[in-house]
């Protein structure tokens, strides 16, 4: 512990040398680097107190000769402090101390036998203290309780409840097969399966975005739910005849799978009437649930949808890109999407297409630059200047399937300034003036996280857009609040003359605002103002007295000259 503290001292101490404000780095890298020294000056201030009586109780009976007797006292209080009362908790400190035996290479040694002889004794202890620990539950006769009770009464029978922890949180069934996702969460591997075959990449506990669709089997766990099942009576469930991953059986019949061939025969024919009525068929296939998406993919469906992206009927084509933005929804699709030559093609569709065939050509855009190394290439196609088209001039749908997909583009630092020079900074500041404010959402969202981009800064001065700004942070909602903030942050970054207007706005009142009843990130950037317009203002007052001091000094000497 204390070389921890002296570890975080040291890291503070070399982090407050750098003078960070004086770098040429993003803002958002100077804020990480002023919230880890926060941090890190919290740490300095707390230190855990060391607890001494349960040191002296744990090196009393971890020293203690084998053939010594243990004092029931200290052994009370070991297991009370340490949380091992209960069959589970026991259960898992036995897990984990054999694991730890196996990853020594099996030879335990004098250490890990004292550790198991002390385990051992708070086990035999705390089962002492309560003789059905146990016992199997149709031996112990427990009468059925209400809230936090252990056991269900069906019948004459008294059943045990299952813990929490050992339930699917998707079928809140026992689980048979475990698995760990990339949250951390655990999930019974059919049930987690089905929800990512659905298109799904969202962990259904917690709502976090999956970093990638690994499931990972949680041993500890199901040997856990095992022993609990063994100890309980209750035959432990089987698992799967393979516990490795194997690839997902999809569920189209013989009769889908040969409607889709069909349907692909009539895609690829030189009829436009076929063309037309096959890319509409297989449009609403697609849309309806995963195993379509992934046998329409395998059955080769995606490069004569791309080919017909670029026929001269507009309902063929709109049925051909809106097929695509429904087989874009399972993960692996996206990149035979990508492969297939399908960008030019959907950009095309953008610029000419219908309304409809536009919206969801922006649609499929956003859809595909979720990966990384997509937005590179979509951004490289040509395909920011009629979003930012399609965002002044579509329908209310277009418009936030033009902004949804713009945003995820300028994730990548290269596609912003392709996304200025696009024009989209006065097409923002229309849609914040708009009435009914039905993109303003959207539009901060977008100014955000373009203005640390030089020529983004420079289009949002020109687009008098401090005012708006500031009205935003003083009246929006908390999540527009935050992004104005943000914009404003980037905006007064060395520039005297949007301080001196933000200031002249009435924004610091606004921002002390902000800075008390804010969300975490409209916080920091309020924090950020003030503290750039407090050093302002400040030195705008010394420079005020400097001036009058001069000029003051030099009236004495005009009037020292006179006779």
């Amino acid at each position: 512990m204390h070389k921890f503290h002296e570890v975080t001292a040291r890291l503070e101490q070399a982090l407050s040398k750098i003078s960070h404000e004086n770098l040429d780095i993003l803002e958002e890298v100077k804020e990480q680097v002023e919230l880890v020294q926060a941090q890190f000056r919290r740490a300095k201030g707390r230190v855990d107190v060391p607890d001494v009586e349960l040191y002296e109780d744990l090196l009393s009976l971890y020293n203690k000769s084998n053939d010594a007797a243990a004092d029931p006292e200290v052994l009370r209080r070991l297991a009370e402090r340490l949380q091992l009362v209960g069959i589970a908790e026991l259960m898992q400190e036995s897990l984990a101390l054999h694991e730890m035996v196996s990853a020594s290479g099996g030879d335990p040694g004098a250490i890990f036998e004292k550790m198991s002889n002390l385990l051992k004794e708070i086990k035999d202890f705390v089962q002492t203290e309560n003789p059905n620990l146990y016992a199997p539950a149709r031996e112990k006769n427990l009468p059925p309780s209400s809230s936090g009770a252990q056991t269900t009464t069906v019948g004459n029978h008294t059943a045990p409840v299952i813990p929490d922890d050992f339930r699917c949180p998707i079928s809140l069934e026992l689980m048979k097969d475990p698995v760990i996702v990339s949250t951390g969460q655990t999930y019974e591997r059919s049930c987690i399966e089905k929800w990512l075959e659905q298109g799904h990449r969202t962990c259904p506990k917690t709502q976090q975005t999956l970093s990638n669709p690994a499931l990972t089997p949680n041993y500890v766990l199901r040997s856990l739910i095992a022993q609990w099942c063994e100890a309980n009576g209750i035959e432990p469930p089987k698992r799967p005849s393979s516990s490795q991953p194997s690839k997902t059986k999809f569920a189209c019949s013989p009769a889908e799978l040969t409607k889709i061939q069909i349907l692909l025969c009539k895609l690829s024919s030189s009829n436009p009437e076929d063309q037309r009525t096959a890319a509409g068929e297989i449009r609403l296939l697609a849309k309806r649930n995963a195993d379509n998406r992934v046998a329409i993919a395998e059955a080769g469906a995606i490069p004569l949808l791309v080919k017909i992206l670029s026929t001269p009927d507009s309902r063929t084509q709109e049925h051909a890109v809106t097929a695509l933005l429904n087989l874009s929804i399972c993960e692996d699709n996206k990149g035979s999407i990508i492969s297939s030559g399908a960008v030019p093609g959907i950009v095309q569709v953008l610029k000419k297409g219908s309304m409809e065939a536009r919206e969801n050509a922006a649609a499929t855009l956003f859809s595909l630059s979720v990966v990384d190394e997509n937005k590179v290439a979509i951004g490289a196609s040509g395909a920011i200047p009629p979003l930012v088209t399609l965002l002044s001039e579509g329908t209310q749908r277009g418009k936030k399937d033009a902004a949804t997909a713009l945003f995820n583009l300028c994730i990548y630092q290269g596609n912003k300034g392709k996304t200025v020079r696009a024009g989209v900074i006065p097409t923002l500041m229309c849609l914040l003036t708009e009435p009914g404010g039905g993109m303003v959402d959207e539009a901060l969202a977008i100014l955000a996280i373009l203005a640390s981009h030089p020529e983004a800064k420079s289009a949002i001065g020109a687009a008098k857009a401090m005012p708006v700004l500031v009205d935003f942070i003083g009246n929006g909602l908390p999540r527009n609040k935050e992004n104005a903030a943000a914009v404003l942050v980037h905006l007064c970054a060395g520039d005297q003359q949007h301080l001196a207007d933000a200031e002249e706005l009435g924004v610091m009142g606004h921002l002390v605002d902000l800075a008390q009843n804010g969300t975490d990130r409209g916080k920091r950037k309020a924090a950020q103002l003030l503290q750039r317009l407090s050093r302002f203002v400040e030195q705008q007052k010394r420079s005020q007295s400097q001036a009058e001091a001069q000029a003051e000094q030099s009236l004495s000497q005009s009037r020292a000259q006179q006779p």
